[in-house]
């Protein structure tokens, strides 16, 4: 509305028209800044639904390993996860179900992660120590800890989760390596051997070494080792144990 005499005014103040003009601009230039901001800073779920599951598993496991199973609150994971407890229901109809799932999907989908890792266009010797050290990375992570120390004091609770868990990661570990193996045995990087059961021993090697890596200080003959020497110890002795021996030459045989 126009003054008697003048410019328009709003709220009481005057203002001109060029004044007006530039109000608008910088106003809308605000508002469209302000968006920005607000989409940058938003929290990731926001941005990403999609990752919603994942990023309610991941603060499952931080508050399941501070607090075990039975004290844990939905309301904790929904607030370390960034969303709201309702949230949570819309993949998780309760707390056990989202325990069980944490159990199986963090250490599979680190499983997947490395198992991609594997090129083809690698021999079976640099694929089985590729696949050796990536591993070791992840058995040596805070998660891996977590997890390992809540599979001691809950699986009891879920016997078909235990079934299900070791069919989905120890035995998928085993295949990939016992696939590695037998890639190498045609090759003739590697001996003759059975490739499921030196697969088994080959992960409980690595697997062992990481549990007692977690716990270096309480076990005497791990504290003088850090940890990129165990990994050069664990390759070292699986590649020598599966390694391709040439034929005892007539000197060598004793008679």
């Amino acid at each position: 509305m126009a003054g008697p005499h003048g410019p328009p005014f709003f709220g009481g103040l005057s203002v001109s028209r060029t004044g007006l003009a530039g109000t608008v601009l910088l106003t809308s230039r605000l508002v469209t800044l302000m968006s920005e901001s607000a989409h940058a800073n938003a929290p990731r779920w926001r941005r990403l639904p999609g990752e919603r599951p994942r990023q309610i598993l991941d603060a499952a496991l931080e508050v399941f390993g501070e607090r075990g199973l039975a004290a844990a609150r939905l309301e904790d994971i929904a607030r370390s996860a960034g969303v709201s407890k309702g949230t949570i229901y819309l993949y998780f109809p309760n707390k056990e179900t989202l325990f069980c799932d944490m159990i199986r999907e963090i250490p599979a989908r680190y499983i997947a992660t490395v198992e991609g890792m594997i090129s083809d266009a690698e021999s079976a010797t640099e694929q089985l120590r590729h696949y050796i050290g990536n591993s070791w990375d992840y058995m040596r992570s805070p998660s891996f800890e977590v997890l390992y120390r809540l599979i001691l004091s809950e699986l009891h609770h879920f016997p078909d989760l235990y079934e299900r868990f070791v069919e989905e990661v120890p035995m998928r570990s085993m295949r990939i390596i016992a696939d590695i193996l037998r890639r190498g045995i045609a090759s003739g990087e590697f001996r003759d051997m059975d490739p499921s059961v030196t697969a088994r021993m080959l992960h409980s090697l690595l697997f062992t070494h990481g549990v007692w890596s977690a716990k270096r200080a309480r076990i005497p003959f791990m504290r003088e080792f850090p940890d990129d020497q165990v990994l050069d110890q664990l390759v070292d002795f699986s590649l020598h144990a599966i390694s391709q021996r040439p034929a005892p030459t007539a000197s060598s045989v004793q008679t």
